[in-house]
């Protein structure tokens, strides 16, 4: 199911000299079966996904031997670069072996190399958050927010679901709560609240894997990463990943969708089919994770779907992608879809909160509905009271779709920022009339990750301007017999050296991320989401116990309830 964009360049176009020169699979038939399958771009797609996860894990399981105090803010900042050095020393050595690979042996191994550290990167930065929520909840055996507020709901939920009984609320998404209440049953004797804290992490360790794979249907390794995974970190979560989960993944499938609908025409019938049964599949698995994103992508992919459409070259094969596909996915998430359209009708949301009260063209940052101490709000901006990210964003998108007008992948994500930015506001404008909020203040975080994406696309498609110029047919030969400068006629240096340079930037800039994204989840009272790994350590054990780290050494059955007086 890869529909990359980029043809088969396992990095980047390069020049046929050097390390580029030689591509997994093209020594002949002389090597033996396994390298042979190893080289395949299924087996390279198996080795990065091994390795992803493999990285996610490693942070966190470091984190566990950490002896500190959760609670005292010394201990956590130790504990964030605690995670911090163990992050950049493993990802140089990603690096260091992808140097070394480009000095050995002439380079064979380059691309490999190459694959793995993208890989490797991706999986470590999620796993910082992950260790991040380690240390946050050392010491307890709760989850973030303990049996309060979504979490509690959660943990009631998955329980009745594991027991067979309906869960509290027949429109929230199944997925989540069939998984916790099998996995309580699998590993925990069925406490779902105790397993909750256990997806929290787990479920944040493979937020990176899961969105460079997803990405990696469109895009080279180190371009999955750059342009497709550091967007997404702007969305990490370890109290509740799933949902944003779903979004980072949702975007780079529908577009690998579109991709492959345009593509269609030309297609034999049984990839075809195969196809759209698989994006069928995965997006019936995404639905019923979580449902919300697809209300605010429909009206853009639709758009996209139909200006890609085969109308020319293969109606019928278009035709038969598209309903193979929904077939597929009505076979998963048919029945959720028919309790959504019948329950979601009168589901209201009455609940207005901080971000209800903003001006609803602002969505830089969504503050939830425990904003701690605001002053001006939103922050007062340069131009117009718009501020100078918005203004880049709003420049990129306006540049990605000048750059990037007759590819899908560029079309598609603008017409989801769209679609979203037109739902947010037809949602907001009838909510004085009917009371009523329904989640909309949620496309913020859509709104956010397609312009960061958009933002990256601009670098991209220049990027991609520049490998062609490289390539260009003259441009390797130096002009009036004169010898050619060593960088080439562009005046840049070679794509190895601009692999390895972007490698170390991303590791430094997914480092920083992460240990911010992290400490946003320590353990503090004062007004933000930081209350809800403080509340894990005040909830009495199931055994009659504190936890370890209980401040004062006292807790209560449902713990700190200070958080109400937070909400707003």
């Amino acid at each position: 199911m890869t529909v990359s964009t980029e043809g088969s360049a396992a990095v980047r176009p390069g020049s046929p000299s050097g390390p580029a020169a030689y591509a997994p699979g093209s020594s002949g038939s002389s090597d033996p079966a396994p390298r042979r399958a190893l080289r395949s771009r299924g087996g390279l797609l198996l080795l990065e996904a091994a390795v992803a996860f493999a990285a996610a894990l490693v942070l966190p399981l470091l984190a566990r031997g950490l002896k500190l105090n959760p609670l005292n803010r010394i201990a956590q900042v130790s504990g964030l670069a605690a995670i911090q050095l163990r992050f950049a020393l493993i990802g140089l050595l990603c690096v260091a072996a992808v140097v070394l690979a480009m000095r050995l042996r002439g380079g064979r191994h380059f691309d490999l190399a190459t694959r793995l550290a993208a890989a490797a990167i991706a999986g470590l930065a999620s796993g910082f958050v992950a260790a991040g929520a380690v240390v946050a909840l050392l010491g307890t055996p709760w989850p973030m927010f303990g049996l309060n507020g979504d979490s509690g709901r959660i943990v009631e939920w998955a329980h009745a679901v594991a027991n067979g009984q309906p869960s509290g609320s027949p429109v929230y998404p199944p997925m989540p709560l069939y998984t916790l209440g099998y996995y309580a049953e699998w590993f925990h004797g069925g406490n779902t609240a105790y397993a909750f804290k256990d997806l929290q992490i787990l479920g944040a360790a493979a937020f990176g894997p899961l969105v460079y794979l997803a990405w990696r249907m469109l895009l080279s390794p180190v371009r999955a990463l750059a342009f497709g995974v550091v967007p997404a970190f702007a969305l990490i979560d370890s109290y509740k990943p799933y949902s944003q989960t779903v979004l980072v993944l949702l975007v780079p499938v529908l577009v690998a969708m579109v991709v492959a609908l345009r593509r269609s025409g030309t297609e034999g019938w049984r990839p075809l089919l195969l196809k759209g049964a698989g994006f069928g599949v995965l997006l019936g698995v995404l639905f019923l994770t979580y449902s919300g994103w697809f209300l605010w992508s429909a009206a853009g992919v639709l758009f996209a779907a139909l200006l890609y459409f085969p109308w020319k070259s293969g109606r019928l094969k278009g035709a038969a992608f598209m309903g193979t596909a929904l077939a597929a996915f009505l076979v998963v998430a048919g029945r959720y879809l028919m309790v959504m359209l019948k329950e979601g009708q009168t589901t209201k949301d009455y609940n207005f909160r901080f971000d209800n009260f903003t001006d609803p063209a602002y969505y830089l940052m969504w503050r939830t509905d425990m904003p701690g101490k605001v002053g001006d709000w939103p922050p007062p901006g340069e131009f117009g009271g718009v501020g100078l990210f918005a203004l880049v964003t709003f420049l990129c998108l306006g540049a990605a779709i000048w750059l990037g007008l007759r590819k899908p992948l560029v079309v598609t994500i603008a017409a989801m920022f769209i679609s979203a930015w037109v739902m947010r506001m037809y949602i907001a404008s009838h909510m004085y009339e009917t009371q009523t909020v329904q989640l909309y203040t949620r496309t913020n975080n859509q709104l956010l990750y397609c312009g960061l994406i958009l933002c990256a696309l601009v670098a991209h498609l220049v990027s991609l301007k520049l490998a062609e110029r490289r390539t260009a047919p003259g441009a390797t030969a130096p002009a009036s017999g004169a010898a050619a400068p060593a960088a080439g006629p562009t005046g840049f240096p070679g794509r190895e050296g601009a692999v390895i340079g972007t490698l170390c930037a991303l590791l430094l800039l997914l480092g920083t991320v992460s240990s911010s994204m992290s400490d946003r989840y320590m353990p503090a009272q004062d007004g933000t989401y930081r209350i809800l790994p403080w509340v894990s350590h005040t909830i009495r054990q199931q055994d009659g116990k504190c936890p370890k780290f209980a401040p004062k050494g006292e807790c209560s059955k449902d713990g700190d309830q200070s958080w109400l007086s937070y909400v707003r």
